[in-house]
Order: C-alpha cells, then sequence, then structure tokens
C-alpha cells in the first residue's frame, strides 16, 4: 500500500481496507507501507490507523515544524535529510526490508497500490522474480492497464469503439510558442466542445476536467501538465486565511501540483528554484513581488506526467463494470454500475466521499443493453489478456454505441467503491470476495507459472483452511448492526455502520447482521435487514429507495445463477437476497447484542437506547438519558457551564422569529454576538450546516437555508456560504449561534478531539480510559464533513502538540494529562460512558494555566475507517477490533450488572 503515485493516499485507505477485511480464521495480513520515496516499510499496525499518510509518515517531530497547519509528503524532505535522519523515520513507524527480502515476510502480496510502481507491471515483475504470488493482472496487462494513450490505440485495432483522440507530449507543450495555433487546430479536429482532457497515467480522475470553451482547454492542458500559473500580486491582495487556503488547494496531489515543485517568474528561465514545503513557496511569493510587483509565476510539480490525452466528449449513461475470472478461470462480468453525477466531473471527492454521487447497479438499461455493457467489458478484459478481476469503464449511447475508455487492473478497495459494491450483488461480503481474489489470483500464477507445482501448496493450505473456518461459523455471537437513518449525516452512519458489520465479519468471534433504520410515521422510526447488496451500495438514500421498491433485477439472479459455484465456496452460509423487515422483538430473538451505528435522530439521541433497555438487549454507547443530553449542543454546554466549565456564549433563535421578520431578527442577533461567529444545527451531527458567520449577508443565507420549507437549496443562499456540490443542509426549526473561540492572549492554541472508552473492574466499578486526543489541522475555517471522515482528506497529529517552544517550562504529559482530566469531567457530568468523542479547544497560557473549551460532545462518534478515534485507540494498543470488542463487552457487561 502507499506508493509513489498521486493516489497514493486511496492505495493507503484500499490497504487498511484489506487488512482490516482478510478473514482471521484464514491470513494473518501483514502491511507493507511503500513510501513516496520508494522505500519499503514493515510498519507498525498502529499506524494503519492515521486519517492520512501525512499524519504519520514522516512524523511530525522528526521532520521540518508543520507549517501553516499543513503536513508534508516524504519527498519533501528527500535531500534535505541525512542517512541517519531517515533511520531514525524508518524506525518509528516499522522496519526497512529490502525489496529483495519480502519473502521473508509474505507468502502473498496483495496489492492495493495504484499509479506508476503499483499497477503498471513493475511491482508485478520484482514479485515475479522474487517467486511470490500475487493479486491481480500479470505484467502485460498490468502495463497496458495504466497507459491509457497506449491503451486507445490497441482498442482502436482491437475494433472497440473509441472517441476522437489527439496525444500532446510534455516538451512539445512546453515549447510550444504559440498554443493559441495548437487550439485552434484542437477545435478543428474536435469540431465541437466540451472536449475531456486527461493525463495518460493518473487515476481517481486525477489531473481530469471537460473543457467548454478555448480557455478552459488551455487550463486544463496545464491542469494535467501540473504546472500552473500565480499572479503574485493577486495572491498577496488575500487575507492571511484565504492565502493559507490558496496554498492547500495548490499543493493538494490530488488535485493540483504537490511538492517538491519547480518555481519561476515567467519570461524568466534563468532562475528555477526547487521549493519543498508551504512555508518556501509562500516565501518565494514574497520575494518575487518585491522583484517584479506585476510579475507572474510559473509553478511545475515534479511528480509530473509526461502525456495528456484530449478525447471528444462522449454523450451518454456513465458506467463502471467489475469483470472477474471464476473457478475455471473464465471472466464473466458483474452487474455495471451507473454514474449518476449531473454535469461535474466524477472526480476524487465524488469517488470516495458517500453520498456526493449516486451509483445505481444494475445501470437503468433494458436488459439487452445491460448484457451488452457486460459482454463488451469482458471482450476488452480478454482482449488485453487481464487476468483474476478488472475494473473497466465507459459509457453507453443512446443509440447502444459502448465506449469503454479506462480498462483498470487495479481497483479502489475503500468500503464503497465498486469492488465491493458489486460483488455485494452476487452475495459476497468484501471478507468474502478478498478471499476469492487471493484463491483466484493463486490459480491465475500456477496457470501461467512456468515451474511446475510452486504455488500448488499454498491453494491447497487455502483450500483446507475454507473447511476449517465453514465449520465455525455457527459458534459466534450475533450482532445487529444499525446503520442509516435519517439525519444530515445518514450517509456518514452507513459509512460507519458498513465498517463495524466488515470488521465483525472477518473476525473470528462474531456473526454480524446488518439493520437498517428508516423513519416511520406511526413508530418514528423502523428496521430492515439488509441482504448483503443492499448494505454495500452507495449511500443511505440508495438503500432506502431499495428497501421501499424492492425488486430482484432479471440481470441480477442471472449474474447471481453464474456466480453459484464461487458463492458456494466462499459463503457458503444460507443468503438473503431481499430485505426483510424487523421489529424490536425479533431483535430481541435473534441477536446477542446491538451495535447502534447511527448519527443525530434517531441514535444518538436515547430513542432506540430507551427500547433496548426495556428489552433487555445490550448495546454500545450512554444509556438512554445521557444520549438525550448530548444530542442538544445548547443543553451539553449548560450542563458544563453549571459545573465551572468554560464554554462558548450561545443563543438559540427559533425558526417563526426569522420567518416573521427576518431583519429584525439579524438586527437582534447583531446585539448579541460580534461577528464572527458560529452557526449551527442544535440537534445534529457534528459537522452538517456548521458554519463561520462573517456577516450579515452570510447570517442571513444561514438561516434562509436552515428555515426553508422544501428540501431543495435555494441556490444564490447556497452560493453566499459557498457550500460544496451535493453538501448536506439539513431543514431545521432552530439554530444555535455561539461565539467564535478564538486564541486570544493565550500563547498556544490548538483544536483536538479526545476518545475514550469506559470498562468494569473486577468489583464491577466503571473506569474511563481517556486517549491521546488528536490535534485537528482544518484547511478551511471550521472542520468539513470531508476532513473527519474522507480517507486521505482530514489532516490530523495524533497525540496533539500540546507542548510549545514559547512555554518550555511545560511538557507534554504535564498539559496532556490536565487536558484529560478535564474530558473526563466532562463525560462523567454529562453520564457518557462505553465510548465517546469529545471535541475541544486548548488554551496555553503563559503563567501555566491550561484552558480546555468543550464544543461538543459525541455519544456515538463515527466509526469510519478513516475517523480519527481509532488513531487513539490504536496508541492505546487496541487494532479497531479489539477496541470494538471492549465497546460489546461493556454493553453486555452493564446489562448483566442491570439484570441483578
Amino acid at each position: 500500500m502507499g506508493g509513489r503515485s498521486r493516489e497514493r493516499e486511496i492505495s493507503f485507505a484500499g490497504g487498511r481496507t484489506v487488512y482490516d477485511n482478510l478473514n482471521k480464521d484464514i491470513f494473518e495480513a501483514v502491511p507493507i507501507f511503500i513510501d513516496s520515496l520508494g522505500h519499503f516499510i514493515l510498519l507498525d499496525w498502529q499506524y494503519l490507523y492515521k486519517g492520512t499518510i501525512r499524519d504519520f509518515y514522516p512524523p511530525a517531530d522528526l521532520a521540518a515544524p508543520v507549517a501553516q497547519g499543513f503536513q508534508l509528503y516524504a519527498e519533501s524532505l528527500d535531500g534535505s535529510s541525512s542517512p541517519s535522519d531517515w533511520a531514525a523515520i524508518f524506525d518509528r513507524v516499522g522496519q526497512r526490508i529490502n525489496a529483495s527480502d519480502l519473502g521473508q515476510y509474505i507468502d502473498f502480496a496483495f496489492l492495493t497500490l495504484h499509479g506508476c510502481d503499483g499497477e503498471d507491471g513493475r511491482i508485478q515483475g520484482l514479485l515475479e522474480l522474487l517467486s511470490l504470488p500475487y493479486s491481480g493482472s500479470g505484467i502485460r496487462a498490468s502495463s497496458i492497464g495504466i497507459d491509457k494513450a497506449f491503451q486507445k490505440k490497441i482498442m482502436d485495432a482491437g475494433g472497440f469503439a473509441t472517441p476522437t483522440v489527439q496525444q500532446i507530449q510534455r516538451k512539445a507543450w512546453q515549447k510550444m510558442e504559440n498554443k493559441a495555433d495548437f487550439i485552434a487546430a484542437t477545435e478543428k479536429k474536435f469540431g465541437a466542445y466540451p472536449i475531456v482532457v486527461r493525463p495518460a497515467n493518473q487515476g481517481s480522475s486525477i489531473g481530469v476536467a471537460i473543457a467548454k470553451n478555448s480557455d478552459e482547454l488551455t487550463a486544463a492542458i496545464d491542469r494535467a501538465f501540473f504546472v500552473a500559473q500565480l499572479a503574485t500580486a493577486d495572491f498577496l491582495q488575500l487575507s492571511p486565511a484565504a492565502q493559507h487556503h490558496a496554498l492547500h488547494q495548490l499543493t493538494d496531489i490530488r488535485s493540483s501540483l504537490g511538492f517538491p515543485l519547480l518555481a519561476n517568474i515567467v519570461g524568466d528561465n534563468s532562475i528555477i528554484t526547487h521549493i519543498s514545503t508551504p512555508a518556501a513557496l509562500a516565501q518565494f511569493i514574497t520575494t518575487a513581488h518585491a522583484k517584479a510587483p506585476a510579475c507572474v509565476l510559473n509553478l511545475e510539480a515534479l511528480n509530473s506526467e509526461q502525456e495528456v490525452i484530449l478525447e471528444s466528449f462522449i454523450k451518454g449513461k456513465e458506467f463502471s463494470c467489475v469483470v472477474v475470472q471464476d473457478l475455471d478461470g473464465q471472466p464473466f462480468a458483474l452487474p455495471p454500475t451507473e454514474i449518476v453525477k449531473g454535469e461535474h466531473v466524477f472526480d476524487y471527492r465524488s469517488k470516495y466521499l458517500p453520498g456526493l454521487a449516486r451509483k445505481v447497479t444494475p445501470i437503468d438499461l433494458p436488459t439487452p443493453d445491460i448484457e451488452a455493457i457486460g459482454a463488451e467489458c469482458v471482450r476488452l478484459f480478454d482482449f488485453l489478456q487481464f487476468n483474476v478481476y478488472a475494473r473497466i469503464d465507459g459509457f453507453i449511447q443512446a443509440d447502444g454505441r459502448i465506449f469503454l475508455n479506462d480498462p483498470n487492473t487495479t481497483s479502489g478497495m475503500l468500503p464503497s467503491s465498486f469492488f465491493f459494491h458489486q460483488a455485494a450483488e452476487i452475495g459476497l461480503n468484501p471478507s468474502q470476495f478478498l478471499t476469492y481474489i487471493i484463491y483466484a489470483s493463486l490459480q491465475q500464477r500456477i496457470a501461467t507459472d512456468t515451474q511446475l507445482n510452486r504455488y500448488d501448496g499454498l491453494l491447497a493450505q487455502l483450500d483446507a483452511a475454507l473447511n476449517a473456518a465453514a465449520q465455525a461459523s455457527h459458534q459466534k455471537t450475533r450482532i445487529a448492526v444499525l446503520l442509516g437513518g435519517y439525519s444530515s449525516e445518514r450517509h456518514i452512519s452507513v459509512e460507519s455502520g458498513r465498517n463495524i458489520y466488515e470488521k465483525l465479519a472477518s473476525s473470528s468471534q462474531y456473526l454480524p447482521t446488518p439493520i437498517f433504520v428508516m423513519h416511520d410515521d406511526s413508530q418514528g422510526h423502523c428496521f430492515y435487514k439488509l441482504p448483503i447488496n443492499l448494505l454495500l451500495k452507495d449511500n443511505a438514500d440508495d438503500i432506502k429507495d431499495k428497501i421501499l421498491h424492492f425488486e430482484q433485477h432479471p440481470i441480477i439472479a442471472k449474474i447471481q445463477a453464474r456466480a453459484a459455484a464461487i458463492r458456494a465456496r466462499f459463503a457458503p452460509a444460507a443468503q438473503l437476497f431481499a430485505p426483510e423487515k424487523w421489529s424490536y422483538e425479533k431483535l430481541k430473538n435473534e441477536v446477542d447484542a446491538v451495535f447502534i451505528a447511527l448519527h443525530g435522530r434517531p441514535g444518538e439521541d436515547g430513542q432506540i437506547q430507551s427500547h433496548l433497555e426495556k428489552l433487555g438487549i445490550p448495546f454500545n454507547g450512554s444509556p438512554s438519558y445521557s444520549a438525550q443530553i448530548t444530542i442538544n449542543k445548547f443543553d451539553t454546554l449548560q450542563r458544563l457551564k453549571a459545573e465551572g466549565f468554560t464554554v462558548a456564549e450561545q443563543h438559540i433563535i427559533e425558526a417563526d422569529s426569522y420567518i416573521s421578520a427576518p431583519k429584525a431578527t439579524i438586527a437582534r442577533i447583531e446585539k448579541l454576538l460580534p461577528y464572527p461567529f458560529i452557526a449551527k444545527p442544535i440537534d445534529d451531527g457534528c459537522s452538517s450546516a456548521v458554519k463561520l458567520v462573517r456577516n450579515a449577508k452570510q447570517l442571513d443565507a444561514f438561516l434562509q437555508l436552515l428555515f426553508r420549507a422544501a428540501p431543495a437549496l435555494d441556490p444564490a443562499a447556497a452560493d453566499v456560504l459557498k457550500l460544496k456540490l451535493n453538501e448536506e443542509f439539513p431543514q431545521k426549526t432552530a439554530v444555535l449561534l455561539e461565539s467564535l473561540i478564538e486564541k486570544g492572549k493565550a500563547t498556544h492554541f490548538l483544536e483536538i478531539t479526545g476518545g475514550l472508552l469506559t470498562t468494569y473492574d473486577e468489583a464491577g466499578q466503571l473506569q474511563y480510559e481517556i486517549f491521546e486526543p488528536s490535534e485537528t489541522l482544518s484547511s478551511g475555517e471550521v472542520l468539513s464533513l470531508e476532513e473527519k471522515f474522507l480517507a486521505g482528506e482530514g489532516q490530523n497529529i495524533t497525540p496533539a502538540r500540546f507542548a510549545s517552544p514559547a512555554l518550555p517550562h511545560l511538557s507534554h504529559a504535564e498539559i496532556a494529562s490536565q487536558v484529560r482530566q478535564k474530558l473526563q469531567r466532562a463525560a462523567e457530568i454529562l453520564g457518557v460512558v462505553g465510548y465517546a468523542r469529545i471535541d475541544a479547544f486548548v488554551k496555553i497560557h503563559a503563567d501555566s494555566r491550561v484552558e480546555t473549551i468543550i464544543i461538543e460532545v459525541n455519544s456515538l462518534p463515527g466509526m469510519t475507517p478513516a475517523t480519527c478515534i481509532f488513531h487513539q485507540c490504536a496508541l492505546s494498543g487496541y487494532k479497531p477490533a479489539e477496541f470494538i470488542d471492549k465497546i460489546l463487552l461493556f454493553g453486555q457487561q452493564r446489562q448483566l450488572l442491570a439484570s441483578f
């Protein structure tokens, strides 16, 4: 996992998914991290649960200080660190190993690498030399799969429909004196806009743009070559916060340049400066502007692209289709998924944050068209001589013409990826599908190896382990995992619940059942047991829609029949293929305990807990009375304030007040709080619709959206608040306004989030374990939903950097101890038990006072793979599965104690 490419974060997150989902009865997972300079590291397991690679590598205290809220990749240190420095870095996170020694540590390599050195045949070639079996396609197929330009040529030769295509080489573009002539010639060749621009060797839609005119086309080509221009005057006139945000955007490897980069003043190629950090770039901008105030800078990423492809825009339904080989080595297509995304590019954010793009499986077409897509994908799989599995993207036009534009030999492996999403349609959960991929890969390596019997023993071992695991399944503890709901964080709830389900499903101890929670007019909420294919739908709204309008599609039934032999071997238990309505009594009879993975209402408000308490069903987290307090952000802080805590000034504004007199309400608010202040729902999840309001225009837009009568957002108000595409913004009847907590006169100031776990000692007494808090670094004004839950997006430093050079007399341990005591005291006041996450600001003053200001308490914190509570419990020695086990054990012990 990891690697050199711009997709390293998705590779890392995918590696974590595989590590967590490998069947514990069969496999021992060994994490091999490849850094961005090509070093192989046997990674200490706890680092797998960091949100991003930058959170742990290079370690913050062994690299240059994190300037301006940035964390850097290892290439920013290359050349500035000595061999001894690198040795210390390796030793901190694990053990550096020679690639030639991989066989001493592993029997099989499951590849979650992306891009160059990962899915281009190079790592496959290395493993072939080492006689180590690996997942997926071989060397030649992989090298074809990565090169989009070469693909177009051979696909055209193979009779596959292709759009108009043009390649541009990097050097030719750089040397081009009159780009306007080139653009004009391109426009003549293509005939019309839009034109799709893509780098030839990048995945995850990195660098892809749709140009609608000549200016956009020029800019898109630059962007695909990872080149940018920046006017120093424009940058320096921005506010410090806006400069910080611009640097964040400019240096993001997924959407822009990244580091290191080369910089020079346009028109002056005599001095080209190598820049490795955001601070160095900011200084270069300032210096260049001082020399030439009207200058424009040329910025060029070293992690670049040599070739860019232009393609005519294909109008039609966009799809992605996974092709797998069966037990006899014959390929067949899983049901293709339609990507419903409107006019925007299916970009990194849309691919990996649940709820932003809708995935419809199978694609909404007549059955003959779906079968034609599958047949064409299988034909391409065979033509390119892919092996084991591949993900093939394309379009189908209204006339039935099929364009396949992106065959991939490695798929993203996040829980919501096409890889698992489509496998679920044949009845395999992620753990089972991974086992099958390993099995099929061993078969493929045996089939193509020139040395007979080299891998036969491993396949025999796997067969024996599968038989033993099937026999042990009836002895496991039954857990219902509740997910979904109807709050604005329902999509994150699905992601959390899926993560819990998958970790339990791959364990030796538990047998999980996924239960979707929906609104019900008569009872408030109702339950549905989900088949695995509904659990793996992309978001909560898709799951709900499938439940309400469930119908077995004939193409799904046909593909399930095609995969019957695979399912019988790798998912031998009885399969559920339709949603099944459950009651609380059904829960009591069918499961041993419940894991509530819901956010907002219901779940965090005590409704469900109250029912479970009455029925004596063990559950995770706090009791109903505590959840009823912490769901309300006003009640939470006012209770803490009454106990002596410093909290933000709070005011509640009702919808009726604003709707009846908008201007008077805004004037009243302005008398209560000075700008800027925080506006948020009073009783929703931790990130939805939390905004920093700077002026009356923004306040009016916020209140207008929050108090709207219809679900649709007013575009003008959304634009004022700069809402992102498909950003959740709930409808509420009250808003909570809070004074902005700022550094003020404090010497050191940071935002933190701290997790906790409770257990019972031998005497049955409650014990709190407060984890080392994480320091949260926001790229914007407030911490966003993406930064909390999207793999590779948020920046968290665990443990938080409490110590400061400005306060040399205070150690990290002294400050952390005081902060953790405050967090525990808050939990005790609020009756929070089981586990929780508490968000706070910490001010450290010159007189050694440590002030902890609680923001909010989450009694059912997010449990997505990237959430920082897993970073924290790892520091305490708990793998996520062990942490979940302790959470469940506490609930069972609590119920047992309550029964006496």
